[in-house]
């Protein structure tokens, strides 16, 4: 709600951020749909770790994204590896296929691929709309230039969506130097995960939007 109240467009809605998002239970989904007007995306993630999923996995993944879509969200997040670090493009698309009709962003398992290129190619393969990435560094700030490069390779086959680090003492300097439409923020390298000062939240959410505003 104060990420909205701040000017956010869309929610990534996760539980446990601490570990870099997992799939938010049925109620947090109903009351974040009830409370907040803007899109929600939700993360399907079953568990922490690598992004190589089992059978067993992927099933509970299809299941979790049912639950989504009957909680009324408008797109879901995830990403699937396999074992030699290429994305997972069958996996991929039986997820697409029972997300339908949703958007599906492919979050940052991307920067884990051994080649972002072929990576990059493949994600556009599997039909996502978007793929949430940092260019293959720690957070977005330092893989601007192949954040450029991902962005001018995409065209207008996916988006690419900056993401890791980002708030509004670099969004502007990340907007304008990559091409990027979008960016994505948790805000944790300002605001620690888990801190309930919501005020402040959304006051640095306000600061973000208006310096995006200026990229455009």
């Amino acid at each position: 709600m104060a990420a909205e109240r701040g000017g956010a467009h869309r929610i990534e809605l996760c539980a446990e951020l601490r570990v870099g998002g997992l799939t938010p239970s049925e109620d947090l989904m109903r009351m974040a749909r009830k409370k907040v007007n803007v899109p929600i995306f939700a993360m399907i993630r079953p568990r922490a770790g690598d992004f190589l999923y089992s059978p067993r996995e992927l099933a509970q993944m299809r299941r979790d994204i049912a639950t989504a879509r009957r909680m009324g969200m408008d797109g879901i997040v995830l990403g699937v590896l396999t074992r030699d670090r290429r994305v997972d493009i069958a996996g991929t698309r039986e997820l697409l296929k029972a997300a339908e009709p949703l958007p599906v962003t492919f979050h940052r398992a991307f920067d884990e691929a051994a080649d972002l290129d072929i990576a990059l190619q493949d994600v556009i393969e599997t039909g996502a709309a978007r793929i949430l990435t940092s260019g293959g560094a720690t957070a977005a700030p330092a893989g601007i230039e192949r954040l450029a490069h991902l962005v001018a390779a995409a065209s207008d086959s996916i988006l690419v969506l900056p993401g890791g680090g980002i708030n509004a003492s670099n969004a502007l300097e990340v907007a304008r130097q990559t091409g990027a439409r979008e960016v994505h923020s948790g805000l944790g390298s300002v605001l620690a995960y888990g801190r309930q000062d919501y005020e402040l939240f959304e006051s640095e959410v306000r600061k973000l939007a208006a310096q995006l505003a200026l990229a455009t």
